[in-house]
């Protein structure tokens, strides 16, 4: 394996940081037009231990049978489309990508799945503050539509973590002008929700992947979510 291989291996496997700012005064966006490049050929070896079993977790995770997963949505390092400076989330909706900005015109990309709510709000923000293992409370909406839910209401304290919570390992919280969003971006044990549209939620990743993100950004690091970007293939 040569020096390049090392490094590329250890960068996807979650070795690197990355330092980030405070976006301050959030404006609504201009909506980018996203170019997505033909992916990379990737060696496919490393995604063994990418996604395999995280026995260091307070409840430790699963491997992930990642096999099943189109590969275009697994975590890899690919040219930056977005058109934004290094340090910044970008999530793309219309093609369930969520991309980390790099230095040197690079981006990690993830693959995700949006539920409904993963919809409803698109603009400029900030990750406020993130949670590990983190409870979950589901809006009085969702209750009134599912009265078995009732449990696990603000009320009643949510659900405690766990991996059948439904934001999984991590969570990162959407800020935009000091006040919450309610749009989160968040682990899910559902991993063959990836890369689709399901009923609820906001922007749902696998938990190995949640992890990895989580590590690489801070509080205050600026997000943009794309509503109805215009997407491009460049071949």
């Amino acid at each position: 394996m040569t020096g390049e291989s090392v490094t590329r291996r250890s960068f996807l496997l979650g070795s690197a940081g990355l330092a980030t700012t405070v976006l301050a005064g959030c404006t609504t966006p201009q909506q980018p037009r996203i170019v997505i490049h033909a992916d990379p050929v990737v060696d496919t070896s490393i995604y063994a231990a990418m996604y395999g079993p995280k026995d260091d977790e307070p409840y430790p995770l699963p491997a992930i049978p990642y096999q099943k997963i189109d590969p275009r949505f697994y975590r890899q390092m690919v040219p930056n489309p977005t058109g934004e400076r290094a340090g910044v989330i970008v999530v793309d909706t219309a093609s369930h990508f969520l991309y980390l900005t790099y230095e040197d015109g690079q981006a990690m990309r993830y693959g995700v799945g949006l539920g409904r709510a993963g919809f409803e709000w698109a603009g400029r923000g900030v990750i406020q503050y993130k949670r590990a293992w983190p409870r979950w409370t589901p809006p009085d909406e969702m209750i009134a539509r599912q009265p078995e839910l009732e449990p696990y209401s603000s009320r009643n304290g949510g659900m405690e973590p766990g991996l059948k919570n439904p934001l999984g390992a991590r969570a990162m919280y959407i800020f935009k002008d000091k006040e919450d969003t309610l749009y989160r971006i968040h682990g899910s044990p559902e991993w063959w929700t990836i890369g689709k549209s399901v009923s609820s939620g906001c922007v749902r990743m696998i938990n190995q992947d949640v992890v990895d993100l989580f590590n690489r950004v801070q509080n205050g690091t600026p997000i943009v979510v794309l509503g109805n970007a215009v997407v491009a293939a460049a071949y």
